[in-house]
This record gives structure tokens, C-alpha cells and sequence, in this order.
């Protein structure tokens, strides 16, 4: 099952496979545009936020609403647990871990800044950076985390020391990384304002290749629970689908041979397109 929200406050519901799609639901539960949605680990449980400041949290067999929180910032008759304002910007992704101590947030202000959950207070704030930071990821066992920017720029940060990045991938295409999913503990599928999915290896530091294309920018990537497919959707209302099962035996440390353009139009086995050197190979 998978999904799909868009700028009218809907959301769709479609089952899929290797073959086919089918919508089998269509939510109209927001009445502004729908800015993020996301299962429970359990799938039964559908939550979303959208423009119109509701927080709302939807029974995925009936339905149904279970429960709905109304002028979400503003808490009117809903008390939050813990409220703080320490960006001066649009926060554009919020990830934890499994212990659940540390909520680390990027923001448009281009800085990381980090709360102790428990604690509900502030815990570090990075120095900013000169640009948006537009999506977060875990690795490594979550022990590494990396944020990726509107210039292109990937940073890594080892968990728990968010003053200062620990290393930095600098940009390949210039272009905004507008999205990002780990498809592995060391490798992450990122989407770029140029329409190109791109693979990354974190360790040995590596440009993979292209996983696959759309014609517009890529606002939303995200994979299935097992790690063998990944979706994304473009400003086109495209959702692609790609297998990226080769992730589990693809050797990372590999370089395509040949200069940087060769390297940044490789295409990887998912991707829709041959490439040129695959071709005169067989002849």
C-alpha cells in the first residue's frame, strides 16, 4: 500500500506490485494542501498535516478519524507536552532514533538544531550554514546522520555531536537535493530539483550513479519495508517506482571509469535509461 497526498488536502490510496497499481481509497480530509503524511510501524494508523494547521490521525481499514488536533500550533484546547522556537525558518525535516533522546531538526535558516526529548529542552544548535537544509537521514546503525542542502551539499554528523558536521560531500550537480531515503546503512537515494535520483555511498565516499529520472524536480522519495523498491513523485504528478534490490550485492567501493560527466550520467540498473559505453560493449 502506498500513500499519496496532494495540494487540495486528499489523499489516495493505492496497492501496487511489480505490475501494476490500483486506487482503492481517496481521503478528503484537509482543506488546505497536505504537506506530510506517514504510517504507525504497525500500518494501521494513517497521520497527516497539511496548511489548514490540523494534525490528523486516520484509521487506514475503516477510515475513520481517530483523533484530530485543530489550530495545531496554535494548541487551542490542546495543551502540547513540550513547545519551543529556536529557527528562524521553515523546519523541512524532523528524524530520531530508537533510543528516542535527541529530536534533530533542519531547517530553511540552515541550521541543525537538536532538542532533548526528555529533558523538553533546547540541546545544540549547529552554526548556519549559507544555504536551506531540506531533508535528513540515519546510517550506519544510527550512528551517523546526514543532512542535505539546497546547493547540493550532503553533511555527515555522528549521533549526538550536532555542533559540527563530521564530514562534507561536496556538490555534484549544483542543483538542490530536494529529498533523500537510506537504502542501505551506506547508501543513500537522494532527489534532486534537476529531476534525478542519485545514489551515494557514505563509506568509501562514492557517487554511485543514477537510480532513475523524472522530467521535473522530485518533491517525495521514500521505500518499502523490505528495501527491494523505492517510489517517488515529481512536480508532474508522476509517482515512478524503481527496484533497487541490486543495492544488497552492488560493490560500493567500484568507480566508473572515465571523467567526472561520465561518471555523473552513469545509470545505474534501475534507472530506465542504457548507458552509451553498455552499448558498443555488445557490438
Amino acid at each position: 500500500m502506498i500513500a499519496v497526498a496532494n495540494i487540495m488536502g486528499d489523499i489516495y490510496m493505492y496497492k501496487y506490485s511489480n505490475t501494476e497499481t490500483e486506487l482503492v481509497s481517496t481521503l478528503e480530509l484537509h482543506l488546505k494542501a497536505c504537506r506530510d503524511i506517514e504510517f504507525s510501524e504497525d500500518g494501521t494508523t494513517l497521520f497527516s498535516t497539511a496548511k489548514d494547521l490540523c494534525i490528523m490521525l486516520t484509521d487506514v481499514e475503516t477510515e475513520e478519524i481517530k483523533r484530530l488536533y485543530e489550530n495545531a500550533h496554535e494548541q487551542k484546547g490542546n495543551v502540547p507536552a513540550f513547545s519551543i522556537k529556536k529557527m528562524e525558518d521553515y523546519v523541512s525535516s524532523i528524524i530520531t532514533n530508537t533510543d528516542a533522546k535527541y529530536l534533530v531538526c533542519a531547517s530553511g535558516d540552515g541550521s541543525v538544531t537538536t532538542f532533548n526529548i526528555p529533558g523538553k529542552k533546547l540541546h545544540v544548535q549547529s552554526e548556519e550554514y549559507e544555504e536551506e537544509l531540506t531533508c535528513l537521514g540515519l546510517f550506519k546503525h544510527e550512528t551517523k546522520i546526514m543532512v542535505c542542502s539546497s546547493k547540493g551539499k550532503m553533511y555527515l554528523y555522528n549521533w549526538g555531536e550536532f555542533g559540527l558536521h563530521s564530514d562534507e560531500f561536496p556538490s555534484v550537480t549544483k542543483n538542490a537535493i530536494t529529498c533523500m531515503v537510506p537504502i542501505t546503512e551506506n547508501v543513500a537515494i537522494t532527489g534532486g530539483e534537476d529531476g534525478i535520483l542519485r545514489a551515494t555511498s557514505l563509506f568509501p565516499r562514492n557517487n554511485l550513479g543514477i537510480v532513475g529520472q523524472h522530467n521535473f524536480s522530485i518533491e517525495a522519495v521514500d521505500v518499502n519495508s523490505d528495501g527491494s523498491m523505492i517510489a517517488s513523485s515529481s512536480h508532474n504528478n508522476d509517482i515512478k517506482f524503481w527496484n533497487v534490490q541490486y543495492f544488497e550485492t552492488l560493490n560500493v567501493a567500484e568507480r566508473v571509469k572515465g571523467g567526472k560527466q561520465k561518471q555523473l550520467k552513469h545509470n545505474l540498473p534501475s534507472s530506465k535509461v542504457d548507458n552509451a559505453s553498455n552499448f558498443f560493449s555488445d557490438l
